[in-house]
């Protein structure tokens, strides 16, 4: 798909992004016969089938008839080139036709369209009250008082902000209204505006937003040149029939592979002298972005069958949806320049290369901590506990690949929380070797114990590339390209582009490998995440490990796929607890907010579990309207995802279980634990068992007093999971528990009422 270029036969029907939006609300048989209309019109404008009209009072605006009932709205922009700007009943298209305004933005030389009446009920929809639990990213403005009293009508133009909507814009008083406008305006406008309304500088929003789009001054500039505006607007693409049932059937996706926000194109498309770190909170679209960006590499490569893009992520699970996901987006020729794994798969790969014959099985953390207390239990150990000497073990002992005894005695234990002497270190490390010497008897290591070692392998071997190429240059030339490394593999580095996905799970280790596995040069490594989301204790500061983000990181700040009602509650969640930026600074979620508006998430409480079972139930059934598929139970623990698929059995609701290669079937509401969600989302959803004891667990509290640090790291991964878990829902959230509410839904209002 492309925004240039002309079909080579009949006319060529281009699609506007608000256009979409509005679709995709219809009837499913009138969405059906959009996809007909858009194919047959293309063949010939002119058969009368369409009944093509010009409206009266507009040069460039035409109706053609959908179906019986339905018309479609297009701008002619010169010729056979049409435009689709809408899709509405007949009734409604000849009404106060001068409430339809369009033309070419004098600023970013793009065209624009409006539907006046469209944003003024849009805006009054939205007069509900504000949840409580919403933040607001600037202060409240004094009732009756404009948002944007201190900007002038010509001063928001000079922005680029809609002429039409000017007028409208400096009248808001609330955010609601601001909302209600921004969902409907041209995408730069709605921009614009919410970023002043986030207290932002006039002119940082004019060098950030608007100037990066404007129109360059020195050249030619015809407002009436329609088919030059074209290849300025973002928000316009040629549709072709795989193209519109990309949209119309995938939903946010299938949008997101047409249409980028010009915040999230800028940071696609833009070279970067070093490493580059995008932020945002859950549906902002920082995984479209990293798409967008590998496909961007890959399209700068010379010609080739190599893979020197990797692109990677934590999890299986994740891996999986993002060659899906690239398949989709850049065909197969895309996919075949990346490599395309998670990360401990990587290193899997890198230490087998190594020891071909090393047959041992690699256990998870959770599987770690067991043996860990097995050998507490057959050694008679009491003073230490194992998930001390597990974290201690992971952080320290692997996380700075100490070697010996000595080492571990120098070795630095920041954030650690819990003092140790020398004593206590020559202790700790016995029980260490032990460990290692229990996993190596029973054939067993860990991954992180295999990412370690991969990033040392990964390191040596640069050293080796960085050590040929000094030589190289004493000699004035190069060697023998061809001499091979320790590995069997050419001495060169694994990759020229690394993108990462869900980068604040990753740990230490996994970043001096990558680190390792591409020269430093501009556009290496490029890292999309959220610390808020991050579910796994491996906090790390890039700059140590040779990832210096320092003046390339951006942070994208709306959210196209959460209501902001659930949005609201969601960082609720969050409040009182103080997040990092992957870099040694703090992050926190200001200016975070959805332009799409829904219901308040539902609280329930109820005496028992059993009853708790009921109220999914009740609620299940209430939704009977959509697929269950598109439905999802979350609980806290498995054994609970085992009661809610056995009740939903008994009173036949079809489930699917989520396990770690994802829902065991295609049909039925998916259930699963809080950790089986990072990734998906829903367009409704219930988490259940939100009890204190179970979120957080009753055994995080020991370490209030033993290790404080250990407590706050533990509170904060609850949280970072159940608002994870939240952010999961698009339409509507219901969260309910059994006895006491758990302490991080206090800030929503939550309270116990039964037993």
């Amino acid at each position: 798909m492309t925004s240039t270029g002309t079909p080579t036969t009949g006319a060529t029907l281009r699609l506007l992004d608000k256009a979409d939006k509005e679709i995709v609300k219809l009837d499913r048989a009138i969405v059906g016969a959009v996809y007909k209309f858009q194919h047959e019109f293309r063949k010939n404008p002119e058969a009368g089938g369409f009944d093509l009209k010009q409206l009266k009072g507009h040069e460039r605006l035409w109706s053609a008839r959908v179906n019986r009932e339905y018309r479609a709205l297009l701008l002619r922009l010169g010729g056979n080139d049409w435009l689709l700007v809408s899709v509405k009943h007949r009734g409604h298209v000849h009404r106060n036709l001068d409430r339809l305004a369009y033309g070419i933005n004098q600023v970013t030389g793009a065209i624009e369209y409006v539907d006046l009446q469209v944003v003024e009920e849009d805006m009054l929809r939205r007069a509900a009250p504000t949840p409580p639990s919403v933040p607001e990213p600037a202060p409240r403005p004094e009732v009756g008082k404009p948002l944007f009293a201190e900007y002038s009508a010509q001063q928001l133009a000079d922005l680029g902000v809609a002429e039409p909507l000017i007028p409208i814009a400096l009248k808001l008083t609330t955010d609601d209204e601001l909302l209600g406008l921004a969902e409907y305006a041209p995408r730069h406008t709605g921009e614009v505006l919410l970023r002043l309304r986030d207290g932002i500088p006039y002119q940082q929003v004019r060098g950030e937003v608007t100037e990066p789009v404007a129109v360059e001054p020195e050249a030619e500039f015809d407002a009436e040149d329609w088919q030059a505006a074209v290849d300025r607007s973002q928000a316009v693409v040629i549709t072709d029939d795989e193209s519109i049932q990309s949209i119309l059937e995938e939903g946010d996706f299938g949008r997101w592979k047409v249409f980028l926000h010009p915040t999230q194109e800028k940071l696609v498309h833009r070279t970067y002298s070093g490493p580059a770190r995008v932020g945002g909170g859950p549906g902002t679209g920082k995984t479209i972005v990293a798409l967008h960006r590998v496909r961007h590499l890959v399209d700068q490569l010379p010609p080739g069958h190599n893979t020197p893009v990797l692109f990677t992520t934590f999890n299986k699970n994740l891996a999986a949806d993002l060659r899906t996901r690239l398949i989709s987006l850049g065909g197969p020729e895309t996919v075949a320049r990346v490599d395309i794994m998670h990360v401990d798969q990587l290193a899997t790969r890198v230490v087998s290369e190594s020891d071909p014959g090393n047959s041992k099985r690699r256990i998870d953390d959770t599987q770690a901590l067991r043996e860990w207390r097995q050998l507490l239990v057959e050694a008679g150990e009491n003073r230490w506990d194992a998930e001390f000497l597990s974290d201690e073990w992971n952080q320290v002992i692997l996380g700075q690949a100490v070697a010996s005894r000595a080492d571990y005695f120098r070795a630095r234990r920041a954030g650690r929380g819990r003092s140790v002497s020398r004593t206590d270190r020559a202790e700790i490390w016995q029980l260490a070797e032990r460990f290692t010497q229990r996993l190596d008897i029973s054939g067993l290591e860990t991954h992180r114990q295999v990412a370690e070692r991969a990033a040392q392998l990964e390191i040596a071997r640069k050293a080796k590339i960085e050590e040929r190429r000094r030589q190289e240059e004493e000699r004035g030339g190069p060697g023998n390209v061809h001499v091979e490394s320790g590995t069997g593999a050419w001495l060169r580095y694994r990759y020229r582009h690394i993108v990462v996905d869900e980068a604040q799970d990753l740990s230490a280790a996994h970043w001096k490998m990558l680190r390792a596995m591409a020269p430093q040069q501009p556009n290496d490594i490029f890292l999309v995440g959220d610390t808020h989301q991050r579910i796994y204790d491996n906090q790390v500061t890039l700059g140590s490990l040779g990832v210096n983000i320092r003046g390339r990181s951006a942070k994208l700040t709306l959210s196209y796929r959460t209501t902001r009602e659930i949005l609201g509650s969601a960082i609720g969640v969050l409040e009182g607890t103080d997040y990092d930026d992957l870099d040694g600074s703090t992050e926190d979620l200001a200016g975070y907010r959805s332009v799409l508006h829904g219901l308040r998430p539902s609280l329930r409480d109820a005496a028992s579990w059993d009853e708790e079972l009921d109220l999914v139930v009740e609620q299940l059934q209430a939704w009977h309207d959509i697929p269950r598929e598109s439905v999802a139970v979350c609980v806290p623990t498995n054994e609970m995802v085992d009661d809610v698929v056995s009740r939903l059995g008994r009173r036949g609701i079809m489930s699917a279980k989520i396990t770690p290669e994802g829902p065991r079937r295609d049909e039925g509401v998916h259930v699963g634990t809080m950790y089986r969600f990072k990734g998906l989302e829903y367009r409704r959803m219930i988490i259940a068992g939100v009890s204190e004891g179970l979120v957080p667990r009753s055994s995080v509290d020991a370490w209030e007093q033993t290790d404080r640090s250990r407590h706050k790291r533990e509170l904060q991964r609850a949280r970072s999971l159940l608002f994870v878990t939240a952010t999961r829902a698009r339409d509507a959230l219901t969260i309910s528990w059994n006895g006491e509410p758990s302490r991080f839904l206090r800030p929503l209002g939550a309270r116990r009422t039964r037993g």
